[in-house]
């Protein structure tokens, strides 16, 4: 029977970062700044806002074509890289926006590293259909 567990295991780690990003949003910056939700016009929120805003953007697609790829039965070296990849992709790239506004090497790093992980899981899903 086919099994999504190195796929789960790396799950489990992104949902550890969102809910850091989310107290680091709900917690520290909102409350911080009595701003009830999103950034309350406040320039200051808006990097901590995105950051969290762009890890839900990106990641639940990742981690479902992950998945698929897992349980289609691809190479666990294959599941592992894109896993790993993805996780240090979504550490780092807060790190990026916390850096102010444009880009900066942590926010690039993160941001291409989730396209890449993104284009090799899509066109393999798509490979393996074909």
């Amino acid at each position: 029977m086919a099994s999504v567990a190195i796929t789960a295991f790396y799950a489990g780690i992104l949902a550890i970062i969102l809910v850091a990003l989310s107290i680091r949003v709900v917690i520290v910056a909102r409350a911080k700044a009595h701003v009830p939700y999103g950034d309350g016009g406040k320039e200051e929120l808006t990097p901590v806002v995105r950051a969290q805003a762009n890890f839900v953007e990106y990641v639940p697609l990742a981690v479902v074509l992950i998945g698929f790829l897992e349980f289609g039965g691809a190479p666990e070296n294959l599941v592992h890289g894109l896993g790993i990849a993805l996780v240090v992709a979504r550490v780092v790239h807060p790190f990026g926006l916390r850096a102010g506004v444009g880009p900066s090497i942590p926010r690039v790093i993160g941001a291409l590293t989730t396209w890449v992980v993104l284009l090799v899981a899509g066109v393999t899903a798509i490979l393996d259909f074909l």
